[in-house]
């Protein structure tokens, strides 16, 4: 997954103005104690990041 499409579909769940605050402050089990944005600085793969922030917020099927 392209990192367009990763924050795309995270300003679609989430909305523009929140996405990326989530992103910052939102801390997840998920992607192993870290940030959204920490995950992504460490090499996470976008599509892995976007698998855990569904898993976590249990974003809806239609939007995976």
């Amino acid at each position: 997954m392209r990192l367009t499409i990763f924050w795309e579909r995270m300003a679609d769940h989430f909305g523009a103005a929140y996405a990326d605050s989530f992103a910052r402050d939102h801390v997840m089990a998920e992607l192993g104690g870290r940030t959204v944005h920490q995950a992504l600085d460490a090499g996470w793969d976008a599509k892995d990041v976007w698998r855990g922030v569904c898993a976590a917020m249990d974003v809806p099927t239609d939007k995976r």
